[in-house]
């Protein structure tokens, strides 16, 4: 069985991941590209594996393209109100997100 080097508790009921996204400030912006597209960009999630899986979700949610880089979210058009619904969902704090 493996433990969590940072929790010290089994992987299996690891809290690690839980107690991160309670604490992370996450700032949501639209951003105009070139030819006047739109893109919002999701910033402040530490994890480059968790920021990975939470665009792969709202990728299918919001039904758009979309990419990680430099541990940022790149989601095509103007997302900023459905993406801040969906953080919420997914367990992050209201007080922490600034769209």
């Amino acid at each position: 069985m493996e433990i969590c080097p940072v929790c010290g508790l089994p992987k299996n009921i690891c809290v690690c991941k839980e107690i991160a996204k309670e604490t992370q400030k996450i700032k949501i912006r639209l951003v105009k590209r070139r030819f006047g597209k739109f893109m919002t960009v999701i910033s402040g999630i530490e994890d480059k594996n968790a920021a990975k899986e939470l665009c792969k979700e709202l990728k299918k949610k919001l039904a758009c393209g979309g990419t990680v880089k430099n541990n940022e979210i790149e989601l095509q058009g103007s997302h900023v109100e459905k993406a801040k619904k969906l953080l919420l969902k997914f367990g992050y704090k209201e007080e922490l997100i600034d769209a």
